[in-house]
């Protein structure tokens, strides 16, 4: 199956910028209380998934009734968070974009955990994209073209140990076959200036994260 597009919503924060990113072509995915999320929104969740530890009875029956398939998993005998497991039957999919949504927030653990799943999406060949009301976060290994945007800052952090042969179009701050490594702020806050910003990378991977306050 090869969905143009698949939104998890999970249970980081979520809100009513969330909602404006569904189109009607759009799979969803709701993860343990993100599929509560929707179904209080009116939505119908293509698959409900989780252990559904962060929700009560009522909600639980309410997300079944509402949503086309539910899968159940015990909390103590599981491997993965509820957001994986979602990550991973997004992937199955080979959709041509997964948008992950909720999954920041204030548990570090799980965010951290979230944005290396960025990681695992380009190694499927499946383009990914993490988003709240302030940040936008990709990856690339190659080159990645950005539109200006409502978010006025972009930074470059290294998923890898050293990311090298960075290159930067339409940006404030240009750079050129520049190095950085794990550790360094000097990709923090840049700006787009032009109509786009383009950034290359030669070897590594490279997290970009557009951000407002």
């Amino acid at each position: 199956m090869n969905t143009s597009r698949i939104l998890i919503f999970t249970g980081g924060q979520l809100g009513g910028w969330a909602l404006d990113i569904i189109t009607n072509e759009d799979f969803l995915i709701g993860a343990d209380s993100g599929a509560l999320f929707l179904t209080q929104n009116g939505l119908r969740p293509n698959v409900s998934l989780g252990d559904f530890d962060s929700v009560s009875p009522e909600q639980l029956k309410a997300i079944r009734e509402a949503s086309h398939t539910t899968q159940d998993f015990d909390p103590i005998d599981k491997n993965y968070t509820d957001t994986e497991l979602a990550f991973q039957v997004a992937l199955a999919m080979q959709p041509k974009e997964i948008v992950m949504l909720g999954a920041l927030g204030t548990r570090f653990d799980h965010s951290l955990a979230n944005v290396h799943l960025l990681r695992t999406a380009y190694e499927h060949g499946v383009p990914m994209v993490i988003m709240d009301e302030h940040n936008t976060i990709r990856m690339t290994a190659n080159e990645l073209v950005l539109q200006r945007s409502m978010f006025p800052y972009v930074s470059l952090l290294p998923l890898t140990s050293v990311v090298r042969g960075i290159t930067l179009e339409g940006f404030q701050y240009p750079l050129h076959e520049a190095t950085l490594e794990i550790g360094q702020s000097l990709g923090i806050s840049n700006a787009i200036v032009a109509a786009q910003g383009v950034v290359r990378i030669r070897e590594g991977l490279l997290l970009v994260i557009e951000s407002r306050d």
